[in-house]
């Protein structure tokens, strides 16, 4: 079940990998991990399961995996 408020996560440019993301937010501990998590389809963005590690998330995408959920922040669309 998703959270009903995502932690927001700042982010300095107007876009970051997916995986990056996920060591970031601290929802993967390192590369690896967050590469095993996406490849198997546990991370959604905007509601929709993406296998894409390299994706661009933007301001105002919210990511979910294991029911915990960020919203990035981008500083650069502030």
């Amino acid at each position: 079940m998703s959270s009903s408020h995502p932690d927001d996560i700042s982010i300095r440019d107007e876009s970051i990998r997916l995986g990056q993301l996920l060591k970031l937010a601290n929802l993967a501990e390192d590369g690896h991990q967050a590469k095993e998590f996406v490849e198997h389809g546990m991370v959604t963005v905007n509601g929709e399961v993406d296998t894409r590690r390299g994706r661009q998330v933007r301001h105002g995408d919210v990511v979910e995996i294991d029911g915990h959920a960020v919203r990035v922040v981008s500083e650069a669309s502030l």
